[in-house]
């Protein structure tokens, strides 16, 4: 009984002490912002998920194949942070953190149950916890779907050792259901079936191979299943089908979701032997990661035709001659091959012979994997231990040492996540050849303020690989928010000569050559992008931009309408349709879409101002200067808004709204604003000095808007100037309603 409790203590403080670890390993984290590299796709620039938990947004989740995945309850788990803390990235981390040390623990129980080895299963749960290579999963936002697809992996296993203990449809349905939730926050365990199988053989010790005279796998071995003889091979495979399903199921969606983003083409064209040479070699690298933990990043570009058949033939020898040895000696340890197939295992998902991205290898794809290599580690120091040829004391400093180094190193790596420019810049550091690390950073340093150091990391993209057309078309975009439209151009034409068929670049290029007011060429290249991606509503919004610019109101509403369509929610869209019906003299219509944009964007001066002008060209003209009020208390020194409400208090006929002392003190504040240069104001200001009475101002401040007029060649207005000019001579004031 007192060994029990004392058993029963030792376990508590082990548990305790894995969470203290943990906690003071990852501590820095709580300083740690979001990054631009995903986070902003998951959370931050996601509106679906930022707004919280909707409707909507459910369904959202469990249909969309967006990133390139189908993880419901990975978007289930974002948006009810967002809905609970908002978009801070304090609270998310905080969350990402205890679904690790739920991870930790859980691996330390299961471990501890099926093997009933305290100390060693501890040494995995801990190595779990504090390695450096697991920083990427926790310390990255968007790496959700690793912990919460592990927790899910955990709750599998403890199910299936509920079930072997007393086999039943209950127990096996835990199981099924576990595993099906984490496939639904990462495809990545579609391997945990074979992982049963090899529990199966050790340490649940559920079947023997043939011919083996394991002594000590007889005497632990326990039944399970109510008989004397414990279920053959393929008996435990026929029992794991229903479980192969849900694999076969989730890697047809997962290939589908892949080829719908296209990263499965990141590295089109990529031969076999590059595929397995890279594979190999990624297997060995990981392993040299987990033992010396250096120059991790968070991206490691894949080094394509650069990996020799030498380079990829030691590794290859090293993996055979290791596998072949496990095998041999796996009777007398069968932990080892365990642990080493679970390791093979579980990264064949992502190791490369189906590539997607332009990754090498990643850290967070260690995440469980590196489970299989720790219980080598753990359960070999173990038994070694036990023969002697360690003392236990030794092992157990060892042990320590090892886990505080890990813990160091943790908080060491923690600081290279503190936010994207640490990221980027570290990630250069140790890796070579890293366009797209390249591209990333240059978008950051632009963001930062800094467009010249960005166009140099523009530039290094390019030169490492030329046909990176993400980074010629950011670079662009940098071009052309800095007003160099021409430069810009001529960044996405070179992108079009390489990728005709890049949508994006013909609307970027749309977008500068509109700038640069080659307007018809321009609406060729939105068309372009048209054919290639009809659902995007802004195609056909900037395609009404331009019909609007090239006064083909026809064309510009049927493309407006378009976008409406699709997008029916957006202010902007309806902004722009009223104006056009105002400028075709479809006053009606121009109100109820600029009213419509007012109640969608309260505080849209623009919409606000063609609803006042069609508003006062239907007569309606005490709304027409309320609305007028209302934009002057928002813009109080809005040009066109003074200028329109001086004219209307001055020319109306309406003897409520006719306030010429009011309109001098409008038109000279809109002339104050200009300079006193610009002939429209001074012709409104001397319209309003003759509706004042004030004849001698206003046949002085008329000539003047003539001499402008005159000297900027506009005809038509300096013939309406010049015959207000001759009513103010003859002491008239010049009455008519705003046109």
């Amino acid at each position: 009984m007192v060994e029990q409790t004392s058993n029963k203590w030792l376990i508590i403080w082990i548990y305790t002490g894995l969470t203290l670890a943990t906690i003071t390993a990852y501590e820095p984290l709580r300083h740690n912002d979001f990054v631009s590299y995903d986070d902003d796709a998951y959370i931050t620039k996601n509106q679906m998920v930022s707004k919280g938990l909707t409707y909507r947004s459910v369904a959202w989740a469990f249909t969309t194949l967006e990133i390139g995945n189908w993880h419901p309850l990975t978007w289930l788990s974002h948006m009810l942070d967002c809905q609970l803390f908002g978009v801070e990235p304090f609270w998310h981390h905080l969350v990402n953190l205890l679904f690790h040390i739920a991870n930790t623990l859980l691996l330390f129980w299961l471990l501890k149950k099926m093997t009933a080895a305290i100390w060693p299963s501890a040494f995995v749960a801990a190595a779990f916890a504090l390695h450096p290579l697991h920083v990427e999963s926790v310390a990255w936002v968007a790496e959700r779907k690793d912990l919460l697809s592990g927790l899910f992996w955990m709750l599998a296993i403890a199910a299936y050792i509920q079930y072997t203990k007393q086999p039943g449809i209950g127990r096996y349905m835990l199981v099924f259901l576990a595993f099906g939730l984490g496939l639904m926050a990462k495809p990545m365990v579609v391997t945990l079936p074979f992982v049963l199988l090899l529990l199966d053989y050790w340490p649940l010790y559920r079947f023997q191979p043939k011919q083996q005279n394991d002594s000590k796998a007889a005497l632990q071995s326990k039944p399970n299943d109510g008989h004397n003889l414990p279920p053959t091979l393929c008996r435990l495979i026929v029992e794991k089908i229903p479980l192969f399903v849900l694999t076969v199921a989730s890697c047809v969606i997962t290939f589908i979701a892949q080829q719908n983003i296209g990263a499965t083409k990141s590295l089109k064209g990529l031969p076999v032997s590059i595929a397995v040479k890279n594979a190999v070699v990624s297997y060995l690298g990981y392993i040299d990661k987990m033992v010396y933990p250096k120059h991790l990043a968070v991206l490691y570009p894949h080094p394509v035709s650069n990996l020799s058949t030498s380079q990829a033939l030691i590794p290859f020898v090293i993996l055979v001659a290791v596998t072949v040895y496990i095998i041999y000696i796996a009777k007398q340890h069968r932990y080892l091959l365990v642990g080493w197939f679970w390791y093979l295992g579980t990264l064949v998902p992502v190791i490369g012979l189906v590539q997607v991205g332009v990754q090498a290898m990643a850290d967070r794809y260690t995440y469980l994997p590196s489970v299989g290599f720790f219980i080598m580690v753990a359960f070999g120091a173990a038994e070694l231990s036990a023969t002697r040829c360690f003392r236990k004391k030794n092992l157990a400093i060892t042990a320590a040492i090892v886990l505080t180094i890990l813990l160091f190193c943790t908080r060491v790596q923690l600081r290279h996540w503190q936010n994207s420019f640490a990221l980027f810049t570290h990630t250069l550091k140790v890796t070579e050849n890293n366009f797209v690390m390249h591209q990333h950073l240059g978008n950051e340093l632009y963001t930062m303020g800094h467009p010249n150091e960005a166009v140099k990391h523009f530039d290094r993209a390019l030169q490492i690989n030329p046909k990176y057309h993400k980074a010629r078309n950011n670079k662009g975009v940098m071009l052309f928010t800095l007003g160099r439209f021409e430069e810009a151009a001529v960044c996405f034409n070179k992108i079009l000569e390489l990728k005709p068929d890049f949508q994006e670049a013909h609307s970027n290029l749309g977008m500068a050559l509109y700038k640069l007011d080659s307007i018809d060429e321009a609406i060729e290249h939105w068309k372009q992008a048209v054919q290639l991606n009809p659902t995007d509503e802004r195609l056909y919004f900037n395609l009404g931009s331009a019909f609007t610019k090239k006064n083909q109101f026809d064309e510009a509403t049927n493309y407006f309408n378009k976008a409406l369509r699709m997008k029916p929610n957006w202010p902007e869209l309806h902004y722009n349709l009223g104006l056009v019906y105002y400028r075709q003299g479809k006053l009606n219509l121009a109100t109820e879409q600029s009213a419509y944009a007012l109640r969608l964007k309260p505080d849209y001066i623009e919409a606000a101002i063609t609803l006042a002008r069609s508003l006062s060209g239907l007569g309606q003209i005490q709304s027409a200067v309320g609305n007028y009020h209302k934009i002057l208390q928002l813009a109080p020194d809005r040009v066109e808004v003074l200028n329109d409400l001086s004219w209307i208090l001055a020319t109306t006929k309406d003897t409520v709204v006719h306030n010429p002392t009011e309109a001098v003190k409008f038109a000279q504040r809109a002339c104050e604003l200009t300079n006193y240069q610009q002939p429209e104001r001074l012709d409104t200001l001397a319209v309003a000095y003759a509706a004042a009475g004030k004849f001698e101002k206003a046949i002085e401040t008329a000539e003047n808007a003539l001499n402008f007029a005159q000297s900027s060649k506009r005809g038509r207005l300096t013939e309406q100037i010049r015959s207000r000019l001759q009513l103010y001579k003859n002491g008239q004031a010049y009455i008519e309603p705003l046109p």
